[in-house]
């Protein structure tokens, strides 16, 4: 009786111990700010510009502040999809060119693992709370100012 005990409290224990290194990993990535502007709207964007950082994105997140968001930095243009995997908000998302001229914008929901892509060879993705860049009447086309620092033509 005593061991089936025991084994029942190192079982806790270990799921425990689990949980709070998944936490401690959520959080490690401290992602760099930058001011962006997207017409007469700025944002207050968290970069991923870095593999580990992208892969984490805004997973485990619970809110965003309305006019923040992530921006997504990758190394080469290509077609880049999307997913919300472990992504507890709705998100909307817009694929930008190496001009920062927006490509397409596509709707997203919580913690499915649906691809959104980029309708052409993208090198930056923006992601805002769900219905943000229909809010403000953003559309293909629009360009993402200050980028010129992350590589940006």
């Amino acid at each position: 009786m005593k061991m089936k005990a025991l084994r029942t409290r190192l079982l806790h224990l270990c799921l425990a111990g689990s949980a709070l290194l998944a936490t401690a990993a959520q959080a490690e990535i401290q992602f760099p700010r930058t001011e962006l502007n997207l017409g007469m709207w700025r944002i207050d964007a968290e970069v991923a510009a870095n593999e580990p950082a992208r892969e984490q994105g805004l997973m485990y997140r619970k809110s965003l502040p309305s006019n923040a968001g992530m921006l997504f930095v990758f190394d080469s243009t290509q077609q880049y999809c999307m997913w919300m995997k472990n992504t507890l908000i709705p998100l909307s998302v817009a694929f930008l060119d190496e001009q920062g001229r927006i490509i397409n914008i596509e709707e997203m929901l919580p913690q499915t693992e649906d691809n959104h892509c980029a309708s052409k060879p993208a090198r930056f993705a923006l992601e805002m709370n769900k219905g943000w860049f229909k809010a403000k009447n953003i559309k293909p086309g629009s360009k993402l100012e200050d980028l010129t620092r992350f590589g940006a033509r």
